[in-house]
């Protein structure tokens, strides 16, 4: 197996049986990177005399007798992760030019365990969307099918360990944002629970649901992963104080596994159905038992979201405002131009619309029609999942409906 394709552990073992160093392994995925981003667009900005003097580093604690599964090992992160130093766009014109002055959590965590950081990953600016086609620098590219879309948000990091440019990746996940690309670059994708890992440093899209996570090879690969970058965090009050578990010594053996009759009713691409029947076959011969569950208020569920999602965005983007930093329009002469010509020119078409969306959702005449009542449905959803979780431990479901769709498709039309 090619190099640029091996597992977490792999490349750690020939990290520590000196077939190569992780100045080396730094330096063959970097190359890899010029090799392929200009026809993917996986990467906003790459990371070369930092990445290289990390894995300097690397090796220097290595030759001082310290282990661990990621001292050495490069990845991605998307830029919506603050990483100190480095810029973090969003994939906004907003925050083109934008230097964080500290590190996200899990970016701090990784750094800690010895991984080596190549470069910020494309997504959907400030994560709005499915297909990362709303960048501002434009669309990720699907390395199977160039001529499709990654998916979303988290296209670019999905795109780049599909293509080998990092052992893995970091993404955000609100609505489906890692899980979604995930599926449409063939590869595994963890949102974590809320509160399981640390939000201290993410761009925020939708605060009550926000969560980063890893994209990655193998689904050993993303328990290493969480492994890392979860558990408490002083500087977000939403994690949980429960302890880890060794995530990737779990068995499968008995585990309880529910089938939503609401997510099979139909309109599944047959190559969807038949990867589930696969996957279920495998499973089922590791001892994992299969019962069917119902989660009644699924129909609500993207009304919901549409509702819920654009109202915390048009808070959370308000920061925004060409003053306090971000992109400033030199067109400006007052103080109401500064906020209009700022913000119309810094933010791209679906960021605005969501903005309008949630502005219109919260305002005072709408708030109890639209805002409330969604709140009250969510708690039913909520309660759903809740009544199924004492039935079975876990869930199987499609990510999507369907495989990775053209470029250009659906860019009109975000919610078909």
């Amino acid at each position: 197996m090619e190099i640029f394709h091996l597992p977490i552990k792999e490349l750690q073992k020939k990290l520590t049986q000196k077939e190569l160093s992780s100045v080396e392994l730094t330096r063959l995925y970097l190359d890899r990177i010029e090799r392929l981003n200009n026809q993917l667009n996986v990467c906003l900005t790459v990371c070369n005399l930092q990445a290289l003097k990390e894995a300097e580093e690397a090796d220097k604690r290595r030759a001082r007798g310290e282990e661990g599964e990621f001292l050495g090992i490069p990845y991605l992160a998307k830029d919506n992760i603050l990483t100190r130093g480095v810029k973090t766009t969003a994939a906004s014109r907003m925050l083109a030019n934008y230097i964080a002055p500290f590190d996200a959590t899990v970016i701090k965590r990784l750094k800690r365990a010895g991984a080596v950081l190549l470069g910020k990953t494309n997504l959907d600016e400030f994560a709005h969307g499915a297909s990362t086609e709303n960048s501002a620098f434009g669309p990720t590219r699907n390395p199977w099918d160039i001529e499709r879309v990654p998916g979303g948000s988290s296209g670019g990091s999905a795109a780049a360990v599909a293509a080998g440019m990092g052992a893995f990746a970091l993404g955000t996940d609100t609505g489906g944002s890692i899980r979604h690309p995930a599926s449409f670059c063939g590869v595994v994708g963890l949102k974590p629970t809320y509160g399981r890992a640390s939000r201290f440093g993410l761009i925020a899209m939708t605060s009550s649901t926000d969560v980063p996570g890893p994209l990655t090879r193998t689904a050993e690969d993303a328990a290493l992963t969480l492994s890392v970058i979860a558990g408490p965090d002083k500087k977000d009050s939403t994690v949980a104080s429960k302890p880890l578990v060794d995530y990737h010594t779990l068995s499968l053996e008995g585990l309880r596994v529910g089938l939503p009759r609401e997510y099979f009713i139909g309109g599944l691409d047959p190559e969807v159905q038949e990867a589930i029947e696969s996957a279920k076959k495998v499973w089922e011969k590791l001892g994992v038992k299969f019962k069917e569950v119902s989660l009644p208020h699924t129909k609500y569920a993207v009304s919901v979201y549409y509702i819920i999602t654009p109202a915390e965005i048009s808070s959370n983007l308000a920061r925004f405002d060409g003053i306090r930093y971000g992109f400033s329009s030199p067109e400006a002469k007052n103080l109401e131009e500064e906020y209009l010509k700022s913000r119309g020119q810094g933010f791209g078409p679906e960021v605005k619309r969501r903005i309008m969306l949630g502005t219109y959702t919260l305002s005072a005449g709408y708030f109890d029609a639209y805002y409330r009542k969604a709140q009250q449905v969510r708690t039913l959803i909520s309660r759903d999942f809740a009544q199924a979780f004492k039935e079975v431990d876990c869930l199987l479901t499609p990510t999507t409906p369907h495989p990775a769709f053209l470029l250009g498709k659906q860019v009109n039309d975000p919610l078909k």
